[in-house]
């Protein structure tokens, strides 16, 4: 048997294989790494949504009494982040729940819809009466119009010292653009039957006719059922200011000293000073996986630029 000494050619090729083998073993512990982490992400997602199930919810609500907090925040409109639907199908669960004691309402809007805010406040009225439960109202930054329409309809209203509550008022804005297409050289073409159908057009002249019809029975009326609707519930509380359903605004203190408002309290005090109990659980509506994901790479952007703004800013004031 002879002994033959390699060639150069062979141990190339040795060397290929070799970094071949390398190289497949380097993509392997690569693509084990990433198989795991996505493991492990799904993992924490599920473990999550285990958290927020009503599994864990269950589990908490049988051991003691506790306040069902409902949380409503945005514009009141019929498909906004506040509308009749989502918002009673969580009070609702909230006032059904069978250890909750009584129902926090944290509201934060700056108003809206007219009809959604009536519609929600005769609603929790109509769940008042059905499960003999009291709700509190909890404003965080501003409770406002729409907003306050639907506070009303609490036995409590609570506030921080400098939250906006009020605008106990109806408004419809518009604008006027006669005189500018007048003056570019266009010239408005309205077609309609029925003489008041382009009434809020507003290419056409003001119609004093029309203007009176909306004040009195669109504005006026309007307004008037907002304050049937707070007089109603709140009573002898509201003081006899004249500017009270004038649509304006005030922070807490000025707020309570006009009845708007019962006292200065968070979320955590009326839970346990008020209803008496420690644990409150939060109801609100569940953010889908993407909104979750969306939410998150959001404020991880918002820290990444702060930091850099920060270190910059730190930067700067050194030179």
């Amino acid at each position: 048997m002879s002994n033959k000494t390699p060639s150069s050619s062979d141990q190339q090729l040795a060397d290929i294989a070799k970094e071949f083998v390398k190289q497949n073993k380097s993509r392997s512990r690569w693509r084990r790494f990433f198989i795991l982490l996505f493991i492990a992400y799904f993992g924490f997602m599920s473990y999550l949504s285990v958290e927020d199930s009503d599994l864990l919810e269950d589990a908490i609500k049988k051991e003691s009494p506790f306040a069902a907090e409902v949380v409503l925040s945005g514009v009141i409109q019929t498909s906004g982040e506040i509308n009749t639907d989502d918002a009673m199908e969580l009070l609702e669960n909230a006032f059904k729940a069978e250890n909750s004691k009584a129902v926090i309402l944290r509201l934060n809007s700056p108003g809206g819809s007219p009809v959604q805010s009536s519609q929600i406040y005769k609603g929790i009225l109509r769940l008042k009466q059905q499960y003999d439960k009291n709700i509190y109202v909890v404003v965080d930054d501003i409770c406002a119009s729409g907003c306050y329409y639907i506070a009303a309809s609490a036995d409590g209203i609570y506030a921080d010292k400098s939250s906006i509550i009020g605008s106990i008022g109806v408004v419809m804005s518009g604008f006027g653009a006669v005189d500018a297409i007048e003056k570019i050289g266009i010239e408005r073409r309205l077609y309609t039957a029925g003489e008041h159908k382009g009434l809020l057009d507003p290419f056409t002249q003001e119609n004093q006719v029309v203007i009176k019809h909306i004040q009195e029975n669109i504005l006026d009326k309007s307004h008037n059922n907002f304050i049937d609707a707070i007089k109603f519930t709140r009573g002898k509380k509201l003081s006899t200011d004249k500017d009270l359903f004038t649509g304006l605004i005030w922070l807490g203190e000025d707020a309570q000293d006009l009845g708007l408002i019962d006292g200065i309290a968070d979320a955590s005090y009326v839970a346990s000073e008020i209803i008496g109990v420690d644990t409150r659980i939060i109801y609100e509506k569940e953010k889908t996986l993407l909104e979750q994901l969306t939410e998150a790479s959001a404020k991880g952007v918002a820290l990444v630029i702060g930091d850099k703004l920060i270190s910059q800013s730190a930067v700067g004031s050194l030179q």
